[in-house]
């Protein structure tokens, strides 16, 4: 039907939800906090712009590609795809109900607030953290085996408790 829109905003905002982040599966890009506006025009285009988790993200081209084939699927006429920078993505935009997902698949989701006001860290740089929860037994206290786990956005830990090794998602 002629002006008939095929996607309103909130079923792009569905369709977005089912895309995953090709490093982290377990999450949507949603979920991670990486898609900042989503809006439709009255011509049905879908305007999504993002945020990468950091600026030498290696999945930001998969990032893009998978959603904009999302919202073509879903009846998207045309799809606008903006990166944007600044504010930096940072860690605390990824929910409690996405940390909790985190969690339950044996990551421990990054801990403290990463966030900065006025260009000053919220908290002091710390390179080890051995305040880190275990995701399998929940004691706090672990030794970190590697800076990097299988991606750069994650370290390889092993917690003193349980011994069993573990992703952290590191807080940025």
């Amino acid at each position: 039907m002629p002006g008939e829109v095929a996607l309103d905003e909130s079923a792009a905002r569905a369709v977005l939800q089912r895309v995953l982040d090709p490093e982290l599966p377990l999450l949507s890009v949603v979920e991670l906090g990486i898609v900042r506006e989503c809006r439709v025009a009255a011509d049905g285009e879908v305007e999504v712009v993002l945020t990468p988790t950091y600026s030498g993200c290696p999945a930001t081209e998969a990032i893009a590609e998978a959603v904009e084939l999302a919202l073509l699927g879903a009846g998207a006429p045309r799809v606008a795809l903006h990166w944007r920078l600044q504010p930096a993505w940072t860690t605390d935009w990824i929910g409690p109900a996405a940390r909790e997902t985190l969690r339950r698949h044996g990551i421990a989701p990054p801990s403290g607030a990463a966030a900065v006001e006025d260009g000053a860290a919220a908290r002091p740089l710390r390179l080890h953290r051995r305040d880190v929860a275990c995701p399998r037994c929940g004691q706090a206290g672990a030794e970190r085996l590697s800076a990097f786990g299988a991606t750069a956005c994650k370290a390889l830990y092993r917690c003193l408790g349980c011994r069993e090794p573990f992703e952290y998602f590191k807080p940025i």
